[in-house]
């Protein structure tokens, strides 16, 4: 069922929206959580130390392919806003041949290359072998990561939140079936746990796949599958530079993942715990960046500039709300949260783990609002159709988290890990808030001229 969100109120329309929305982002951090939680119980400190080095290198490659496929889906909720329902079918059929080429040259060149990279980012030696055995299960599923993004973004684009996340809900409750199978069973150790996930991901994308062809403005014609080059570099202009915000965020991570590491075994098991539990808050609230996207790029496609401020207000009120909520979440259930994640026989060692994943937890909680913002600011602006901007926010966040890295992590140990992310966030709010001030007032003469 599409969903015309030109008209109508704005809060109803991203409320409504949004919810579905957060229930699928919800069960995307259940896909890391289980992972975690079943390794950490049933593997040892050591294999959930391990899963937890690769998390950098992880975001970085994944999150380029997320970043590539929801800039594909932004000219398709343009289209879909200005009611061209061929435009829109021809580049969907655009994304699906970019998308397929994107997908085998970065499963092979990652596969290739785990390891070494591994290797650079000081990973322990005594977890190295589990870190890989784990992440190249991961860099295997790349395709399947597009298949699902790239589809469940187009039913998004077209206004149907809801039924992406059913199908994520049946793919988290078998990614926590073949965990505890894969593991506990067939005896697969951290390889097991990726595996779970990679099928997982087939599933969802799978179902996805056959749904999208219930939309009758999406049934593609034989000569809608045509290459065309003017819409080919459209998609490259709003997907690389997305996924590229994502990876250049991401390198200062994987800079940061690597000091951590230099903090030995009990620092990357104590933050990869506390990251799969703060990821319930800063990886959720993403869904709000991505409910603004759709809302304003099908909004800019129909040329209804003004419902754009209202909507963002909505949005930033429901956003206050919600980070509020997990930052109280955080103060009184971090700890027990965390003892779920580490099983092991030594209890000062399991002590020390969770004093350093509480502390990480809280310095992180503290600044939800400035990720809430950051996370808002950044989808709409590429919703209306800037996502050069994203890559400059990514630029204020790297440096920020190498600052972290190469500077304050060897000075001031575990407490400057802790609050790398936030300095990171507070950095890209310096640039972002000027930044979609400057877009949104670009934008309105520009739909203006058009309108004259």
């Amino acid at each position: 069922m599409t969903k015309d969100m030109t008209q109508g109120s704005p809060p109803k329309l991203i409320l409504g929206f949004w919810i579905p929305m957060l229930l699928g982002y919800l069960l995307q951090q259940v896909y890391g959580m289980v992972d975690t939680l079943i390794v950490g119980r049933f593997l040892g400190v050591e294999a959930l130390a391990a899963v937890g080095s690769t998390s950098s290198i992880n975001f970085l490659v994944i999150g380029f392919c997320t970043g590539i496929c929801s800039g594909f889906t932004i000219p398709v909720a343009h289209k879909f806003g200005a009611g061209d329902y061929h435009g829109l079918r021809k580049y969907v059929a655009n994304s699906v041949w970019l998308g397929s080429i994107c997908a085998v040259v970065l499963t092979v060149s990652t596969v290739t290359l785990c390891r070494l990279i591994l290797e650079l980012m000081n990973t322990p030696k005594n977890i190295i072998n589990e870190a890989y055995g784990y992440i190249v299960v991961i860099f295997i599923g790349i395709p399947l990561v597009f298949l699902y993004n790239i589809v469940a973004g187009i039913i998004r684009s077209v206004g149907d939140s809801r039924t992406p996340v059913i199908f994520l809900t049946i793919s988290s409750v078998l990614n926590i079936v073949l965990d505890i199978v894969f593991i506990t069973t067939f005896h697969m150790g951290v390889a097991g746990a990726a595996w779970a996930t990679v099928c997982s991901q087939a599933v969802s994308g799978i179902l996805c796949l056959f749904y999208m062809r219930k939309f009758e403005i999406l049934h593609l014609q034989k000569e809608e599958w045509k290459l065309n080059g003017q819409m080919i570099g459209t998609l490259c202009g709003m997907g690389i530079p997305m996924g590229l915000q994502y990876s250049i965020t991401a390198i200062g991570s994987v800079v940061l993942q690597t000091a951590v590491n230099g903090l030995g075994v009990v620092a990357v098991a104590a933050t990869t715990a506390a990251e799969r539990l703060g990821g319930f808050c800063t990886g959720t609230v993403e869904s709000l960046g991505a409910t603004m996207s759709t809302y304003v790029g099908q909004n800019i496609g129909a040329g209804r500039m003004d419902r754009i401020k209202s909507g963002m207000k909505a949005c930033l009120k429901i956003g206050v709300v919600y980070s509020l909520l997990a930052f109280l979440i955080v103060l009184c259930f971090g700890e027990p949260l965390g003892k779920l994640f580490v099983e092991a026989e030594d209890a000062a060692l399991v002590a020390e783990i969770l004093k350093k994943m509480q502390f990480f937890m809280r310095a992180n909680g503290a600044f939800y609002l400035a990720v809430m913002l950051l996370v808002v600011l950044r989808f709409s602006i590429q919703g209306m159709g800037f996502p050069g901007f994203a890559i400059l926010a990514g630029v204020f966040e790297m440096v920020a988290r190498c600052l972290a890295g190469f500077v304050l992590i060897p000075l001031f140990g575990f407490t400057a890990a802790a609050f790398a992310h936030p300095l990171a966030w507070v950095a890209a709010n310096i640039f972002l808030v000027p930044a979609f001030i400057h877009v949104y007032k670009k934008m309105g003469r520009m739909l203006g001229k058009a309108q004259d």
